[in-house]
This record gives structure tokens, C-alpha cells and sequence, in this order.
């Protein structure tokens, strides 16, 4: 059973090592929270330090006023042979082992100074001290800040929460084991231990109570009806410690002489000593240390099925992070290829349908190209006040003898420069809409995350290209109009009514003499009216039929050319590039790599995690 309390001890290390100490900070599951442990809660001057020395056997924490202890100390004690050298080793200081106790105190002190500076602060991040000697025994406790009431020094407000924020994360979690200190010689209502543990632990379950100060009470009186669960009860015995006094600690008076003093005071108390096999820190190890071990051996099952489901999910992870990438340039520039294979087939899904925003592109041909063209301002040109003016500036200073071509192709030509524009919106409407299909897909590109120097360079490429595509678009939509206005269809010309004209065959009286008929004034408003309503059949048929040629030219020109060569000139670019522009390309975004890195080491300790408990699960 021993081994399962080194096991945790070794786990619990390797977390710390990766900044996984507990708490909703962690940017993943934490491996700490699912560990039992051991915390030892108590406000300041209950003799909180005085019980873990007297357990471990060592003046090993730091002393003084105010709020001592400013971090977690994970203190692990490790049981060596008979005769063997006591030493610690802290977890920052991994390969130095401490021989002389007072350096340990110090070390603690500066580590903690390292963290929070000589402010006073406090500091979440734990520190490791492993302790083996053949007076402790298995155990791991870790020892919280003083709860207080009041800030002190160079303190902010706030630390008073802070402390109580800290030890509450520390306490309110199943896994964890309440060591609550209360000093005897204040009533017990009144301790802040017992108040918290009560919160977090309503039936006492979890928490070990702890009386110190048992000396130091008034003559006359005594703590039996706490320590036998009358004042305040708990499903674990209170256990009773008497601490070494000022005096003894001022003189330097040795660890084990005074666990001795200890037993002789439970052994000749008129009031406690009925109770002195159950007394005393040395009890207190013991008894902590098994039920440490029996929840260790009851959480295993638990602990393995998190481990492998959390192995599963950060192997998973790292999959979707990818790989460190190769320094190889032929590998690079692989790597690059495939990248820019997968942003291209995002792109091409966008404008076949499997993903949303090509169905945009036929937004523009069916709804915003009609819509522009029904609003040219056809009616206008074709007015008969516009008619007379164009008909009449194209005959000069004669008049049209029969019908005014010139007119005619003047009005045409005008009415056809309008479709210039919608030509140009269609092409402008389809490339905004292509750009934003590359900007998600550069987006939706999950391997490109990785990379945004390459994912930058990829866009600007596409943009690049897309330009390109524009501008050979407007070239054509724009020569379709031209050629629409180069050369007008005859046929439909001919087909028209003729009109009558004035002086033309004139009809004859009953005596057979020529009589006057009216004619057709070419200069009549009927005449006008007539002309316009000719061009605007032609206009409404070139509209028809530029309605149709205008998407074919877009598609051709802008959709296609976009769906098979969009980085083609980057591909070209790229075969030129050396080895060091390739490595640039593919910086990876610092955070990512980050991210990737710590994921790497999490799956290492959960499986390191996993290995351990295989090798001693041969424990029932």
C-alpha cells in the first residue's frame, strides 16, 4: 500500500512540473483535481506549522508575523530504513537535496519571494518539498495560508478573500482530505477551520479535526467535549496535539524529544489520558497516512478511467494541432502544397454548393442583374421630347426624306451605353462575393490555423488572382455591350410597319382626277412616338439577350477561371522560393505552439500517469 501513496506523490510532481495545480485556470481537465490529498486548513497562530513540524519531525517552515505561508506547500513525506540520512529535495530544485533544515526554510522563503516579491502577496502556484527520513511516514499534506480576518503590512485589502478564495479551492473538491487546526484555548464555535470545512463538508465526512494548545488552556478546564465529538461532531476522532512552546522553540529544542514530551503529557493527563493511544501527531500521521492510502486505493478505478479518456482526448487534440513541422525544404515545401490543396478544396465546395455562399453568385445573375436593368432610365431617353431632339440634331440642316436612320442608330447607341453599368455591377457584385468565399475558406481552414503567415500569403494570392479575374471579366461583359451597339440586326428594322409618307401615292375622285389625301407629318409627335416605341423593341430584345450573355461572360471569366487556376501563380512563386522563405511561411502562431506544446507534455504525464498505475496494480 505504501506505493500507492509515492504514486500519487509522483504524479502530483509531474503535474506542478506543468502548471497543473487544480482550479478552473487550467486550459485543460486537470489531472491534480482527480488526486486525493491532503489539506491542512487553520487561521493564523492556531499552531498550523508547529502540527506539520511535529508530524514531519523537522523546524523546517518559516516563522514570524503576519501571514507566513503565501503559497501551497505540497509537502510529501517519503519513510526511508533505519539509519538512513534525512534529506529534502524541492520539485524546482529537482537533484539538490537538502541535509541542513534551516536552508529549507530559507529556500521556501525565497521561492515564495520568487513568485509573489516581498510584497506580501499571495501566490496560487504550490511549491514541492519532498521530505525522506525514518521518522515520517507515507503522507502527502498540503499546507495552505492562514485564513485571517484582517490585512496586514504592505497586504492589499483583498488579500483576506484571497487567502479564503485559495483554500476554498483547495478543500471544496471530493477529492480532497480536511486537516481543520484549532487551537483548544478559543471556543471552537468561533474557528474559522471548523467554519469552512462545515461548508464544504457538511457531514464531516472528509474532515479531520485537529485540537492543539491543549497545555495552554485555563487550570481547571479541558477540551474533552470536543475531542469526543460532543462540541462539534465529525465521522473522523478529534485528534489532540500539544506543539512545543515559544520557549522550546526559541531554544532549538530537538523534534523527536519533543514528540516524546508529547506522549508523557497525554500518558499523565488526569483528563486525557484515557484517550492518549488516540493523541498526539505521531497518531496523527498514522491515522491520516492509512486513510490516505485506503481513499487511494478506493479512487484508482476512477483516477485510470479519467487518464485513458483524457489520453484519448489530448491524442485527438494534438491530431487537430498537427504536428511540428519538418526543417527539411523539400518536406516544407510538401507541407505547404497540401495546406494550400486544402483551403482550395473548401473554396471550390463554397461555389459547387457543399458549403454555404455560391448560391450568391447565382443571387446576382437571377435578382440584382435583372433588377438593375429593369431600372435604366429607358423611358427618359426615349422620351418624345428626347426623340425630336436626337432625330432632329442627326439630320443636320436637311430634313430625313423618309426614314431618319441616323436618328435611329443615335437613339440605339445611347440606350445601349446604359447597359455599361449594370455589365460592370454584375462583374463587381460576383467578385465581392468570390472574395468572400476565399476569406472563409481561408477561415474554415483548420490546418491553415496553424500557420498565419502562410494563411496571410494564401489570401493575398487569391485576391490577387481574383483582381485579375475582375478585370478580364469587365473587359468582356463590356465588349459584349459594344458589340451589341457595333452592329444593329437589319432584319428587325424591316419588319416594322411602314409609314405612309407625305406626298405619296394619292387616291383618286370619281371622275378619276387625283384628289389630296393627308399624309404623314414626319415631324408630328405621333411620328416621334413611333420612332421611340421602334427602339425600345430593339432595346428590350438586346435586353433579353444581354441578360443571358452578361452571367455566361461572368461565369467564364471570374467563376471558372477562379475554380481551376485561383493560386496558380502561387504555386509558381513558391517552386521559386529558398529553404528560409519556406520556414517563414510556416511560423507557426506562437499561441498555437504554445498550446500544442503544453498539450504534448499533458499527454506525456497522463500517460507517465497511466504507466505508474499499471505498475502497481497488482494492489487489491
Amino acid at each position: 500500500m505504501e506505493s500507492l501513496i509515492g504514486l500519487v506523490n509522483r504524479i502530483q510532481m509531474a503535474c506542478t512540473a506543468l502548471g497543473d495545480y487544480g482550479g478552473a485556470h487550467n486550459t485543460f481537465s486537470s489531472l491534480w483535481d482527480e488526486l486525493p490529498s491532503v489539506a491542512v486548513v487553520g487561521g493564523q497562530s492556531s499552531g498550523k506549522s508547529s502540527v506539520l513540524e511535529s508530524i514531519v519531525g523537522r523546524d523546517f517552515l518559516p516563522r514570524g508575523s503576519g501571514i507566513v505561508t503565501r503559497r501551497p506547500l505540497v509537502l510529501q513525506l517519503h519513510k526511508t530504513d533505519e539509519g538512513q540520512q534525512e534529506y529534502a529535495e524541492f520539485g524546482h530544485l529537482q537533484k539538490r537535496q537538502f541535509t541542513d533544515f534551516s536552508l529549507v526554510r530559507k529556500e521556501i522563503q525565497d521561492e515564495t519571494d520568487r513568485i509573489t516579491g516581498k510584497t506580501k502577496q499571495i501566490s496560487p502556484v504550490p511549491i514541492h518539498l519532498s521530505i525522506y527520513s525514518p521518522n515520517v511516514v507515507n503522507l502527502t499534506l498540503i499546507d495552505l495560508p492562514g485564513l485571517t480576518k484582517v490585512a496586514v503590512e504592505e497586504q492589499p485589502e483583498s488579500v483576506v478573500k484571497d487567502i479564503e478564495d485559495m483554500v476554498r479551492s483547495y478543500v471544496e473538491k471530493p477529492n480532497c482530505i480536511i486537516l481543520a487546526i484549532s487551537p483548544a484555548n478559543q471556543d471552537i464555535a468561533t474557528s474559522d477551520a471548523i467554519k469552512l470545512s462545515r461548508e464544504v463538508d457538511p457531514t464531516g465526512e472528509r474532515t479531520f479535526g485537529v485540537l492543539t494548545k491543549l497545555d495552554l488552556m485555563d487550570k481547571g478546564t479541558n477540551a474533552l467535549d470536543v475531542l469526543e465529538g460532543r462540541a462539534y461532531r465529525l465521522q473522523h476522532p478529534w485528534v489532540g496535539i500539544v506543539n512545543r512552546s515559544q520557549a522550546d522553540i526559541n531554544k532549538n529544542v530537538d523534534m523527536i524529544y519533543a514528540r516524546r514530551k508529547e506522549r508523557e503529557y497525554f500518558a499523565s493527563s488526569p483528563d486525557y489520558g484515557h484517550l492518549a493511544s488516540k493523541m498526539g501527531s505521531e497518531y496523527l500521521a498514522k491515522l491520516l497516512s492509512k486513510h490516505l492510502e485506503s481513499v487511494i486505493r478506493a479512487k484508482i478505478p476512477g483516477i485510470t478511467s479519467v487518464i485513458n479518456k483524457s489520453i484519448d482526448e489530448l491524442e485527438s487534440e494534438m491530431d487537430h494541432l498537427g504536428r511540428p513541422i519538418s526543417v527539411d525544404a523539400g518536406a516544407q515545401l510538401y507541407t505547404i502544397l497540401e495546406l494550400c490543396r486544402a483551403f482550395d478544396k473548401i473554396f471550390k465546395e463554397h461555389l459547387d454548393g457543399g458549403r454555404l455562399g455560391g448560391d450568391r453568385i447565382y443571387g446576382v445573375f437571377d435578382n440584382q442583374l435583372p433588377a438593375a436593368l429593369r431600372k435604366l432610365p429607358f423611358d427618359r431617353h426615349l422620351s418624345i421630347q428626347n426623340v425630336r431632339k436626337i432625330v432632329s440634331e442627326a439630320d443636320g440642316y436637311q430634313p430625313h426624306l423618309i426614314a431618319p436612320e441616323q436618328g435611329y442608330r443615335r437613339l440605339i447607341e445611347g440606350a445601349l451605353s446604359y447597359f455599361r453599368g449594370p455589365a460592370e455591377a454584375s462583374v463587381e457584385a460576383v467578385h465581392f462575393v468570390l472574395k468572400e468565399l476565399v476569406r472563409k475558406s481561408v477561415g474554415e481552414c483548420q490546418e491553415l490555423k496553424r500557420f498565419p503567415s502562410l494563411q496571410s500569403a494564401i489570401a493575398a494570392a487569391s485576391y490577387q488572382a481574383l483582381e485579375k479575374f475582375r478585370e478580364e471579366g469587365r473587359k468582356t461583359v463590356l465588349r459584349l455591350v459594344d458589340m451589341e451597339a457595333s452592329y444593329l440586326t437589319v432584319d428587325f428594322f424591316r419588319k416594322l410597319p411602314q409609314e405612309v409618307e407625305k406626298g405619296g401615292n394619292p387616291a383618286t375622285t370619281k371622275g378619276g382626277n387625283p384628289a389630296a389625301t393627308p399624309a404623314v407629318d414626319r415631324y408630328a409627335e405621333g411620328h416621334f412616338r413611333r420612332i421611340g416605341s421602334n427602339v425600345s423593341s430593339y432595346v428590350n430584345m438586346v435586353t433579353d439577350t444581354l441578360r443571358n450573355t452578361i452571367p455566361k461572360a461572368v461565369v467564364y471569366c471570374q467563376v471558372k477561371e477562379a475554380k481551376q487556376s485561383l493560386l496558380n501563380h502561387f504555386y509558381t512563386q513558391i517552386g521559386k522560393r529558398e529553404g528560409k522563405d519556406l520556414a517563414e511561411l510556416l511560423d507557426e502562431d506562437p499561441a498555437l505552439m504554445g498550446k500544442r506544446e503544453q498539450c504534448a507534455k499533458r499527454l506525456e504525464l497522463y500517460k507517465k500517469a497511466r504507466d505508474e498505475i499499471d505498475s502497481v496494480s497488482w494492489v487489491r
